[in-house]
C-alpha cells in the first residue's frame, strides 16, 4: 500500500484492517507501530503537525490522501485512517474476560474499551463470533484494541484446554450467587459472558461458580456491555 496503490473497503479475509479516526489511529501508532502499514491524513486535518511528529517518531509512513479517506470512510468527520496488519496477541496467565460467541461489533468494541479501562489485559473470544478486526469493532474500542490481548478459540473447550487452572465465573441469570455477595479469591480467574441474544447455555452452570448481577424485577436483564462493566468493576475492586 502507499502512493499509487489502491486500498479497498474492508473484507474479513483481508490480511490488513484500518482505524477510522484520529484517536484510534494515534493509539495504534503509539502501541503497535510495527504493525502500521500506512497512515492516511486528510488535507483538512487540523493537527497535521502533531501527527507528522508522531509518525516520524515511530518510523511510520504518512500520506496526505483525501481520496483514500473518502473511499474507506462512511462518515464526513474522519480525517485520519491508519492501515495495519492483523496481529496475534495470545493471552497471558492473568485474569481473563471470556466472550462466548459475541454477535455485535459495537458491543464488542465497547467491552474492549471497558475491560482495558478497568486494567484487565486479556479477552478470549469463543467462535463463532464477530470479526474482532472489523473497522467498526476497532472504532468502537476507541483504540483500546491496541492495549489488550485478544485471542480467539474454536470452542469453550479449547479455551479450557489452554487455561485449565483458571477459576471460572460464568455470568448467568439462573445463578444462585449474587455478584455483590461474591468473594473472589486472588487466583487467575475468568469471567465468562454469553452472547447478546440468549446468554450462556445451562451447561455453563456446572462450570466453576456461576454469578448473577442483582437487578430490579422490572428489568429482564442488562445488556452485555453493561453486564461486563458491572462484573469487571466488582472483580477488579476485589483484586486490588
Amino acid at each position: 500500500l502507499g502512493k499509487g496503490k489502491t486500498m479497498k473497503k474492508y473484507q474479513k479475509e483481508d490480511l490488513v484492517s484500518y482505524t477510522l479516526g484520529a484517536f484510534p489511529s494515534i493509539e495504534l501508532i503509539k502501541n503497535r507501530p510495527q504493525d502500521v502499514v500506512v497512515v492516511y491524513q486528510s488535507s483538512r486535518y487540523e493537527h497535521a503537525h502533531e501527527l507528522t511528529q508522531l509518525c516520524n517518531q515511530h518510523h511510520v509512513s504518512l500520506e496526505i490522501n483525501d481520496k483514500a479517506i473518502e473511499k474507506l470512510s462512511d462518515k464526513d468527520n474522519v480525517f485520519v485512517i491508519a492501515v495495519f496488519r492483523k496481529f496475534a496477541s495470545p493471552l497471558s496467565e492473568g485474569h481473563h474476560v471470556v466472550l462466548v460467541q459475541p454477535e455485535n461489533m459495537g458491543n464488542f468494541g465497547t467491552i474492549v474499551r471497558t475491560v482495558a479501562g478497568f486494567g484487565l489485559k486479556d479477552i478470549a473470544v469463543i467462535l463463532p463470533a464477530i470479526d474482532v478486526f472489523d473497522p467498526k469493532a476497532v472504532r468502537a474500542s476507541m483504540g483500546s484494541l491496541f492495549h489488550v490481548n485478544i485471542q480467539t478459540f474454536p470452542s469453550f473447550e479449547a479455551y479450557r484446554q489452554a487455561f485449565p487452572k483458571h477459576a471460572l465465573y460464568p455470568l448467568m441469570l439462573q445463578s444462585a450467587t449474587y455478584l455483590d455477595e461474591m468473594s473472589f479469591p486472588k487466583v487467575p480467574s475468568a469471567l465468562v459472558f454469553g452472547p447478546e441474544g440468549n446468554g450462556l447455555t445451562d451447561d455453563f452452570a456446572s462450570l466453576g461458580t456461576s454469578v448473577k448481577i442483582r437487578q430490579d424485577a422490572s428489568v429482564d436483564s442488562f445488556n452485555l456491555p453493561i453486564a461486563v462493566a458491572v462484573a469487571v468493576f466488582e472483580f477488579t475492586r476485589q483484586m486490588r
